[in-house]
């Protein structure tokens, strides 16, 4: 698995590609620098604005006239899996837990974050989404996500919003929680109470990146007060920028941006800072044009590994986790895409030999999988084995493997 990039100090100067001298970017961070209005927290200085235009049109200037890296859709998935740890499972271990977590794991589904562990790094049991390198938080979209709880800040204050109104809810929410939660744990419906009611309005606390969940999938979850994160919005967005486009590029700022639940021109300002920084490429895929780190370029050449032979990845894992016409290139047949990315819950995604087979879903102890052509007897027995393997909590009954109208979604 490729290395994940890691925050520069957030003191550490820039060279400006159109001047020989360290020039940094100072002025105006909007709202998400100076005392927020609820609060009168003030965010730490950030090297960072977004008064880059006029480096930002040096940056295209001197890349006018330059070939753009072609990449095959071979290329694209062949990267994607390699840095997911799709194609071999990380060892056991804290730090393989941390870098399977490097973009987020949604937990939406019951355990879903656990099984995504599970397709990525060997020896994970029922327990390993507790490991204490692991944090449990209202993550992008306020969806519930599993994160390396050094990386709190990047799936929490990241999307701190640009407007006041929002702030202004965001802060109050979190010193609500606050003043209630206290150094304790509050159950989520007594926490819904805290804030009138309103369960949907109470995850707006989450921007302050304050508030920390546990939820194991059949009881209540529990809310509690964590210390604010040192890093600035500006500099935390940066980062998580790096992990989404280390493990879901080739992509676009309007991806990105939907993709953590921030403002379109967040997203745009973020990628153009990482292009005066040199360290985007500019690539065309067979979806169009789009950018990588200039980082990963050499993965994205490397042919792609020796795919495993199976992987059950659950409902709303990293690696499907798309919108758009980027699920084309994952999926290119429409009629597969519709029975992945459904209108309602969307099923686990069945991956054979690097590629997404089918779909499966679970209800209990019985794993039901449906196939989209026709499996060997070799690539069954290495899903039946991977099911198998699952390790799923709280079962009376031992795993048992369905399989559902293949022959239907053969292709």
């Amino acid at each position: 698995m490729s290395a994940i990039p890691t925050s520069e100090a957030i003191s550490a100067p820039f060279t400006d590609p159109c001047v020989a001298e360290p020039h940094a970017l100072t002025r105006n961070v909007r709202d998400t620098r100076g005392a927020s209005p609820a609060t009168g927290y003030r965010w730490p200085e950030s090297r960072t604005g977004d008064d880059m235009a006029d480096a930002r049109l040096c940056w295209r200037a001197m890349s006018e006239g330059g070939a753009r890296l072609k990449l095959t859709r071979d290329q694209i998935l062949g990267h994607r899996r390699r840095v997911s740890a799709l194609d071999a499972r990380l060892p056991a271990g804290s730090a393989s837990l941390e870098a399977a977590a490097s973009a987020g794991l949604q937990d939406s589904m019951p355990r879903a974050a656990l099984l995504s562990l599970h397709a990525r790094v060997t020896g994970v049991h029922s327990g390993s989404w507790e490991d204490p390198a692991l944090i449990q938080i209202w993550g992008p979209r306020y969806s519930n996500y599993v994160v390396a709880a050094r990386d709190r800040a990047l799936f929490t204050i990241a999307r701190y919003p640009d407007d006041v109104r929002t702030q202004r809810v965001a802060e109050d929410m979190a010193a609500r929680l606050a003043e209630h939660i206290g150094e304790g744990r509050m159950r989520f419906d007594d926490a819904t109470a805290v804030v009138e009611g309103n369960a949907n309005r109470m995850r707006y606390a989450t921007l302050t990146g304050t508030v920390a969940i546990r939820w194991d999938g059949a009881r209540q979850a529990e809310v509690w007060i964590v210390p604010r994160p040192a890093m600035t919005p500006v500099d935390a967005r940066r980062v998580l920028s790096r992990r989404y486009l280390h493990v879901f590029g080739p992509t676009t700022h309007a991806s990105f941006s939907e993709w953590a639940g921030i403002g379109p021109a967040q997203g745009r300002a973020t990628f153009d800072e990482l292009a005066v920084r040199r360290e985007l490429v500019e690539v065309t895929t067979p979806l169009g044009e789009a950018s990588i780190l200039a980082s990963d370029e050499t993965s994205f050449r490397t042919p792609p590994d020796q795919a495993a032979a199976a992987r059950l990845l659950p409902s709303g894992d990293t690696y499907f986790l798309l919108q758009g016409r980027d699920r084309e290139l994952l999926v290119p047949d429409a009629a597969q895409r519709a029975l992945l990315w459904t209108t309602r819950v969307w099923p686990g995604a069945l991956m054979v030999g690097g590629e997404v087979a089918g779909t499966w879903r679970r209800v209990q102890h019985k794993v039901t999988i449906s196939v989209w052509r026709a499996l060997s007897p070799a690539e069954r027995t290495a899903v039946e084995v991977e099911a198998l393997s699952l390790p799923l909590p709280r079962l009376v009954k031992p795993i048992a493997v369905a399989w559902h109208n293949e022959s239907t979604h053969a292709a």
